[in-house]
């Protein structure tokens, strides 16, 4: 399919940034079938905002569109109250207007949130915020919304349930049921329509049980429904929709799961298509297959997953060498070999991105067929790999790798509790998996060096532990707890790291264009907000004095000239600020087993910029890495798919110009003779590594030594490779996927994993709030973890479930916060309520319109003792 780099890129060439269908096929020349996808990719960026249809068959850039009109394109983001921010899509509209435009009710107009809009901009105020109106709807966000259904005298509503969405949806009668597939039928709808509808109505893929599915609605009253828009909202008039799936209760089983599922749009069935295609695929290994492929399967190779998991694609093994180095092998599934590239599978999971995890189920991105059989490196079972093979001396530093296609049988089907059982030296466990347990205690000794290696160049590990729901024998909630981080958790951890890294420096090596995963440093804004913060507990990130612009606009200056107001506060903007991963890490290990380290860890986390995909190789901060990329789940994660393709592409190419031709579609040659930038070979090379440092030319870009250098240019592609002789004079390997596809991939890729993360946190609060709603008048001691001006969030310490307490609860005082100290202070006694103080609170009531937990103060609990700190690694 033609990508939007493509499309985008011959836009901004145009005079007006402006063309029609007919005219973008004849000036990009496209023939056939690309004319399909032209008009495909075309729909998807209307729809993503990317586009603007400015006329009946006219497509314009929005910064264009905007520009011809004298307004700013932006996305709507509404407040239950009846106001909102357009959020401009320019970096540089958003610096101008300090983040957003302020919108106050009756400016949104027909709105939505989550709406593309066009605004124009009224006034500008003091602070550098801006107001405006919304003069053009550019595209809807909302093709459904889900709600809860309500008979009304004069007509039926849905009331939506995401309280950002503030106007009711009107059902006309005879739009409550969903249709049948006969009625779809009798009333000849549209091809199109039709198989949405029956999509909606077929029982496929669903995550709720056959007993709900089953069940027959004579009264929808407080059902939750899922409703099509077919008339948008006027200024005048509520948009109006029919009900295309009926849900349930929203306290049923399950049901909460069918909500988010539905908010957040995430595609939950697969297509006909892509399960016919699932269903077609063998799973047994040709004898020619074998033969391109490095035999595996007589090593004692191990999965270590969790209790719960199905699929599991990675295995690894840890030998000692004869030199005493260790041999570390990392194998992950060989997806690629079975989901080729444009088939319907890879496009179904293309615009998945991800599998989506909720508490007790997942949303898989590849058919069951595949990612929990064919694919999934079972027990016992031949499968087919990609494999990286590290040597690694006694300091973590890797001295040469290998990577190449393979098969194993995997010994053992391990998990984190039995490993570390064996670790800890549990007598039946160590009976049990006798053969392994030599393994098992090198895994534990290499992992510590590596992780000791990650420590010396600046790594980041934050010991932040994540909520767990607990279920019963019936699947019924019955807590949340603190994960639990063991040895296991992070011997996977670090061996899954290098074996990226490895990947992603041999790809750039290679200069082909790549995926990689980044992390840029973070915003000096959040850095000083930090420091402030911090400032108070005593500690700072050691940056020293941080440079602050202080300026007052100009129009303040005007307006204020000659009427006596007193002269607001300027505004201050940190300027940029050396920061480097180290300063970090020295905090963290000065806060371990403190009390506020549960505090300073989690704003230290908020400060960090969001790790994403690109094509430009820009490091990883959090890291310390200079190179990184994701190699080591394919089987739930697309980018790791996208990179077993290149890889694979890339490997073959190193077989065919060392042997010759290579017979068509086995790609899947060994290269265990092919140089890397790290072989042994080469090691008097002066850009090899020694010991805790970086080779040269790949010195990481937060490297404290380079601090006087300035940053670091971006790495992308255009990196010459490491070659010998040999290699020189050959010509370059053409990319296996194009810059302008890749760059595609990583912006669906990181928007795919962005929804994800939200919909599971989402989800994992409505099980808190469902667990707390039948403990109100229970009191527990807690921790205040946030402060505002509205309240403090308490986190109670038996259950990891947090919770307001709002300001106006206090009644024993006029309290009120202050901005600089982070503290609520009482104006008459003088009681302070701080971060990091223990409290003790009732659970009060339930806030089911804003999801949330409200508390009361109940009294001051005792300060509880400073617990040994585990350190996670990342």
């Amino acid at each position: 399919m033609i990508s939007e780099s493509r499309i985008l890129g011959h836009l901004e060439k145009l005079p007006h940034r402006s063309a029609g269908f007919k005219q973008l096929v004849r000036e990009l020349s496209l023939r056939g079938s690309e004319r399909r996808d032209l008009q495909a990719r075309l729909e998807q960026m209307v729809t993503r905002g990317k586009l603007v249809l400015t006329g009946r068959d006219r497509y314009t850039l929005p910064e264009s569109a905007a520009a011809t009109q004298n307004l700013i394109a932006g996305r709507l983001s509404t407040h239950r109250d009846g106001y909102g921010f357009v959020i401009p899509d320019s970096p540089s509209v958003r610096e101008r207007f300090n983040g957003d435009i302020y919108i106050p009710p009756p400016a949104i107009g027909a709105a939505m949130h989550g709406d593309q809009v066009l605004v124009e901009v009224r006034e500008k105020k003091s602070d550098g915020r801006a107001e405006g109106r919304i003069a053009r709807i550019v595209n809807r966000a909302h093709p459904t919304v889900v709600g809860t259904f309500h008979y009304g005298d004069r007509y039926n509503y849905v009331r939506p349930i995401d309280d950002k969405i503030t106007i009711d949806v009107i059902i006309p009668r005879g739009m409550e049921i969903p249709p049948t597939e006969a009625e779809l039928e009798a009333a000849d709808t549209p091809p199109s329509a039709r198989r949405r509808a029956k999509t909606k109505t077929k029982d496929v893929d669903r995550v709720i049980g056959a007993e709900a599915r089953r069940r027959q609605w004579d009264d929808l009253e407080n059902i939750v429904v899922d409703v099509e828009i077919t008339e948008w909202p006027t200024q005048t008039q509520n948009p109006r929709g029919r009900v295309v799936e009926i849900l349930g209760y929203e306290d049923d089983f399950g049901v909460d799961v069918e909500i988010v599922i539905r908010k957040h749009y995430l595609p939950h069935r697969f297509p006909t298509a892509v399960l016919e295609e699932a269903q077609s695929i063998e799973p047994v290994i040709s004898s020619r297959e074998m033969r391109y492929r490095r035999d595996f399967r007589a090593l004692p190779i191990v999965t270590i997953d969790g209790e719960t998991a199905r699929d599991f694609d990675d295995a690894v093994l840890v030998t000692r060498t004869a030199n005493g180095h260790y041999e570390l092998q990392v194998h992950i599934a060989d997806v690629a070999h079975y989901v080729l590239d444009g088939n319907p599978i890879d496009s179904e999971a293309r615009l998945r991105g991800t599998s989506v995890y909720f508490p007790d189920r997942a949303i898989p991105m590849l058919p069951m067929e595949l990612s929990t059989d064919i694919c999934s490196l079972r027990p016992h079972v031949e499968r087919l790999v990609l494999s990286c093979i590290m040597q690694i001396d006694t300091h973590g530093e890797v001295l040469g790798y290998e990577i190449m296609p393979g098969v194993i049988r995997s010994a053992e089907r391990m998990t984190y509790t039995n490993v570390n059982a064996v670790l800890e030296n549990d007598p039946a466990m160590r009976q049990r998996y006798g053969p392994l347990v030599g393994n098992f205690e090198l895994m534990a000794e290499l992992a510590k060096i590596l992780n000791k290696k990650r420590q010396r160049r600046g790594s980041i590990d934050f010991d932040l532990p994540e909520a767990v729901i607990d279920f019963d024998e019936n699947g019924l909630m019955k807590g949340v707890t603190r994960s639990e981080r063991n040895l296991a958790h992070r011997l996977i951890e670090e061996f899954m790291l290098s074996a990226n890294e490895c990947v992603a420096s041999y790809l750039e090596s290679k200069g082909v264009a790549s995926l990689y995963r980044i992390h840029d440093k973070p915003n000096p804004k959040r850095v000083y907000e930090f420091e402030n913060t911090a400032a108070a507990f005593g500690y700072s990130l050691g940056v020293g004095a941080l440079p602050v612009k202080r300026f007052e606009p100009r129009g303040d200056k005007r307006s204020r000239y000659g009427t006596g107001r007193r002269q607001p506060a300027p505004i201050e903007l940190p300027e940029e600020v050396h920061i480097t991963p180290r300063m970090y890490q020295k905090l963290t290990e000065k806060i371990a087993g403190k009390l506020e380290e549960r505090i300073l860890s989690y704003l230290m986390l908020r400060s960090l910029k969001q790790a994403k995909y690109s094509e430009i190789n820009q490091g990883h901060f959090a890291l310390a890495a200079p190179t990184y990329t994701h190699f080591t789940s394919p089987i739930r994660r697309y980018p790791d798919l996208i990179i077993h393709r290149i890889l694979k592409e890339v490997l073959a190419d190193d077989a065919e110009r060392r042997d010759g031709e290579i017979p068509v579609g086995l790609g899947d040659v060994a290269h265990s003779e092919s140089p890397s930038p790290w072989s042994k070979r080469d090691k008097l090379s002066p850009d090899l590594p020694s010991h805790g440092k970086t080779p040269r030319g790949k010195t990481s870009p937060w490297d404290e030594s380079a601090s006087t250098r300035g940053p670091a240019p971006k790495r992308g592609r255009k990196q010459q490779p490491h070659l010998n002789e040999r290699e020189d004079v050959r010509q370059p390997l053409d990319d296996p996927i194009s810059e302008p596809e890749l760059h595609d991939i990583a912006e669906e890729s990181s928007t795919a994993e962005r929804r994800a993360d939200e919909a599971s946190r989402e989800l994992l609060e409505w099980k808190k709030i469902k667990f707390m709603s039948d403990r109100i008048g229970e009191d527990f001691d807690g921790l205040i973890i946030s402060i505002t001006k509205f309240g403090m969030f308490v986190e109670l310490n038996e259950l990891f479930i947090e919770g307001l307490v709002p300001l106006t609860s206090l009644a024993d005082d006029r309290y009120t916060y202050n901005e600089t100290t982070k503290q609520i202070i009482g104006s008459r006694t003088g009681k302070r309520y701080s971060l990091g103080q223990p409290i003790h609170v009732i659970v009060d009531r339930i806030d089911r319109m804003q999801r949330r937990i409200q508390f009361a103060v109940m009294e001051e609990a005792a300060p509880p003792r400073a617990k040994k700190r585990h350190k996670r690694s990342r």
